[in-house]
């Protein structure tokens, strides 16, 4: 072979600017976005900058993350649990009648209500496994038979200690002390909502990040045939999914009823369509496209960041769904067409 044969040397070419650029901005976007905002607020605003109110800001979210935990578990199996607001609600009112009406101390309430939401998740388990209904249309479903049964605990009314009841005698009972420091309570200086909220996302970081378990959901949810011909039990993982999210929804709707102090018969109804935006709005942190716990931590975080701004701001709060709403989106945008053009 002549010196003009030889075949060129092998030349390794850098990445374009702009491919550079995307990736950049797929991994780190929304976490800049999250600090410029909360920047522009701390500027704007000098009672933003002040650590209550960053604290309140995590207490106020703490229920939507604890819901969007619960959203992000069933994500990660390739479904979407659609009733954790209900159940969250139903745990208000259980909470309620157990303490108001049965005159039962917080740590039997609390039980109750942990049981109620491991049921709820046993019943979607049950259509989406057992009876193959797919998973939205099964929550869909256990949504609104959950958002009745709420009703029907409380006799279709809100229960507050000193009520009447439906026999003409008075509610005997109260939200005890220590029920109630759920969420008024404080643990050297954080709010036990925080703290709670915290915990169960570090765990469910672990879980899913960490352990095989938390590997074979992921697995499940990148396809399930080629789970089920490896040998994983397909079926038992998804129901475990469906009530890890019942439980931490009934947790939320915990922290829910001591910062209410009643039995509110509207309870969660707002919360799902939170649960689920958090949710969302995690899967573009660090460009991961898929669920993940401190996504859906970072999440609830910007969209507190963004209420408690607008509402210290003195904007309407019929503005702030808007502003969310376009928060999600740029969030979706983020983790499936920006993503998907730069793995193209």
């Amino acid at each position: 072979m002549t010196a003009t044969e030889l075949p060129a040397p092998a030349t390794t070419t850098a990445a374009p600017v702009p491919g550079r650029m995307r990736d950049l901005v797929i991994k780190y976007g929304f976490i800049v976005v999250t600090l410029a905002l909360f920047a522009y607020f701390s500027a704007s605003e000098p009672a933003f900058r002040n650590s209550a109110t960053l604290l309140d800001i995590l207490r106020y979210v703490s229920v939507a993350a604890l819901l969007g935990l619960g959203v992000t578990v069933t994500l990660a199996v390739g479904g979407m649990d659609m009733s954790v607001g209900a159940v969250a609600g139903l745990a208000v009112s259980v909470a309620a009648k157990m303490m108001v009406v049965y005159n039962q101390v917080g740590a039997i309430a609390i039980l109750v209500v942990l049981a109620a939401g491991v049921v709820a998740g046993l019943g979607n388990a049950l259509l989406i496994v057992a009876l193959k209904v797919p998973d939205m249309l099964a929550t869909l479903g256990t949504m609104f038979v959950i958002q009745g049964l709420k009703l029907i605990v409380v006799d279709g009314q809100s229960i507050s200690p000193g009520m009447t009841l439906p026999d003409g005698h008075t509610a005997p009972g109260k939200f005890t002390a220590g029920f109630l420091k759920i969420d008024r309570g404080s643990v050297a200086g954080i709010p036990v909502s925080v703290l709670i909220f915290l915990v169960l996302t570090v765990a469910a970081w672990v879980f899913l990040a960490r352990t095989r378990w938390g590997r074979v959901l992921y697995a499940i949810g990148a396809n399930p045939k080629a789970a089920r011909l490896a040998g994983i039990r397909v079926g038992v993982y998804r129901a475990l999914a469906y009530v890890l999210s019942g439980v931490l929804a009934s947790i939320g709707g915990l922290i829910l009823a001591a910062r209410i102090g009643q039995g509110d018969v509207s309870a969660g109804t707002s919360q799902l369509l939170e649960a689920v935006a958090v949710a969302l709005v995690g899967t573009s942190v660090l460009g991961r496209g898929k669920p993940n716990a401190w996504g859906t931590a970072l999440g609830a975080v910007l969209i507190g960041i963004i209420s408690s701004g607008l509402t210290i701001a003195g904007l309407p709060y019929y503005t702030q769904d808007v502003v969310e709403g376009a928060v999600l989106i740029i969030a979706l945008v983020f983790s499936f067409t920006l993503s998907r053009g730069r793995r193209s």
